[in-house]
């Protein structure tokens, strides 16, 4: 299998640090290490909470485009995902760099995300004409709201940190995003608070309800850019 998680444990905290240069994208052997990490972590009665992030410039650049076409090996992207959000522990997606695509919709299966500086967030997936197909149509207009969300996904526009944290995509910025990230988990470990599920966050769903003006300029931006193809279509 292609690509593996580094496991570690700094200050109680399960680090899990995604391997498959140069970009980190969710082969096989990714999504496995994914899985079975996160099954170590909770297991552990010292783990506080758990740490994502990836190895060099990127966190996840999104899927393996070599495993395009073929059989799905190993551990599925939604049982990984199912993993994530179901965890017993608080996790934190340390966004070190480009998360793009599953990459992305990796970030918003975690509790919280805190972003360096210079990372950039997006669902680029229109641009091959497919539509996210890990849950990010459904989950990021639960942070983004579905008129900002729609505009992410229909132009598959690369978002930098600062707008992703003005947009609600992130919780925080830092420079230094894997400690930060650690620290936070130890922060939350003392609190008796619930923490967060993407997809059960309502609150800018309910704001967006019955305004049409949001469908129409989503419709809109699709027959203006992309007329004739059919994932605009899928993703409004």
């Amino acid at each position: 299998m292609k690509g593996t998680v580094l496991y570690e444990v700094k200050d109680n905290v399960a680090l899990l640090t995604v391997d498959n240069p140069p970009v980190n994208p969710l082969s096989d052997g990714v999504r496995t290490g994914l899985y079975e990490s996160l099954t170590k972590a909770e297991e552990d009665d010292s783990v506080l909470g758990v740490v994502l992030t990836g190895n060099g410039r990127a966190f996840i650049a999104g899927a393996d485009i070599s495993e395009f076409g073929g059989n799905v090996e190993g551990v599925s992207l939604n049982e990984v995902f199912q993993k994530l959000e179901h965890c017993s522990k608080p996790v934190v997606a340390a966004i070190n760099g480009i998360a793009l695509g599953g990459g992305l919709e990796t970030a918003l299966c975690c509790n919280y995300r805190i972003a360096d500086k210079k990372a950039f967030v997006g669902l680029p997936e229109v641009n091959l004409g497919l539509l996210p197909g890990g849950g990010g149509t459904q989950r990021l207009p639960r942070l983004a709201g579905p008129s900002e969300a729609l505009k992410m996904m229909l132009t598959g526009a690369h978002v930098p940190a600062k707008k992703a944290l003005d947009m609600g995509i992130v919780d925080g910025i830092s420079e230094d995003v894997v400690n930060e990230s650690i620290e936070f988990i130890k922060n939350k470990a003392d609190s008796n608070e619930e923490h967060p599920k993407v997809r059960d966050l309502n609150s800018k769903m309910i704001e967006a309800r019955g305004d049409d003006k949001v469908l129409l300029e989503a419709q809109a931006m699709a027959s203006k850019g992309r007329k004739g193809q059919f994932a605009p279509g899928q993703i409004i």
